[in-house]
């Protein structure tokens, strides 16, 4: 199990490397494939949760998002496609008969669609965030806008992942004060702890990194650690709801493609909304 687990691992570092040097263009293509599998798992739990939908239409909306992230990364129409995506699904859930159901298709299948639909924003931060200056220890990311693109997206993905470490190692050590414990009963105020003084870290270093001021880390780190750990729960709610261990079966040893992005989905639209204060 562990030996399939780090094979799975190290195939997914790989493709996200590679799309990482090749710039936002990659990335993009590979988010479409992201969201798409992510939407069959969300949809699916949805209706395990007794949450009916519109699943091939969510999941198109979902993907929808996340190239409008990749035409327009600065968002100002995404408001408009957002509505057109409400008021089509909205008729679509006329088909049912029943209009308390299809009011449960109507809400769940915008719901899916708009959730998946975030990991669009890691678009926004790769394209929105500041060029690297000459001479900063990243700069040989490149100095062009491809380099920047490298510099946050990575700075995301590394403070996600530094979090998701820093909090595992720390609770499964000295995590004894439990809590949410309805929704995921492993989780503990000294895991958090020790997720949230990670990433603060690593965010911090990465900001020096590209040319910013570290200090930036004291207030994007926690709150990139605590968005990163909303999402885990807020999917494990989901999961909970739908009587389900795991969102699926795509990646061996780590479960379905939701397990791998859900704390991607909360973190995006906050380093996105650092960047774009950054650049305001």
């Amino acid at each position: 199990m562990l030996r399939t687990r780090a094979l799975s691992a190290i195939v997914l570092v790989a493709v996200l490397g590679v799309a990482l040097w090749l710039g936002l263009a990659a990335i993009a293509v590979v988010l479409v494939v992201v969201a798409v599998f992510a939407a069959i798992e969300v949809f699916r739990l949805l209706r395990g949760a007794g949450y009916p939908s519109l699943p091939l239409f969510g999941t198109a909306l979902a993907v929808a998002f996340v190239l409008e992230a990749f035409v327009r990364p600065e968002g100002d129409k995404g408001i408009l496609l957002v509505g057109v995506g409400v008021v089509l699904a909205g008729v679509g859930a006329m088909s049912r008969t029943d209009p308390r159901d299809g009011l449960v298709v109507w809400f769940a299948t915008v719901f899916g669609a708009v959730y998946i639909g975030l990991i669009g924003l890691l678009l926004t931060v790769g394209a929105t965030g500041p060029a690297i200056p000459p001479g900063s220890p990243l700069a040989w990311l490149g100095a062009d806008r491809a380099g920047a693109e490298r510099g946050w997206v990575l700075l995301l993905v590394l403070g996600v992942w530094s979090y998701d470490t820093g909090a595992y190692l720390v609770g499964r050590q000295i995590g004894r004060h439990k809590f949410l414990t309805h929704i995921s009963p492993a989780k503990s105020i000294e895991g958090l702890v020790g997720g949230l003084v990670a990433t603060t870290v690593v965010t911090a270093l990465l900001l020096a990194g590209l040319g910013q001021d570290w200090r930036g880390g004291l207030l994007l780190g926690p709150a990139l650690g605590l968005a990163a750990q909303a999402g885990d729960l807020a999917e494990s709610m989901l999961k909970r709801a739908a009587g389900a261990k795991d969102s699926g079966t795509l990646i061996p040893g780590h479960g379905g493609m939701l397990d791998r992005i859900d704390s991607f989905l909360f973190a995006a639209p906050v380093v996105a909304l650092y960047v774009v204060a950054l650049t305001a």
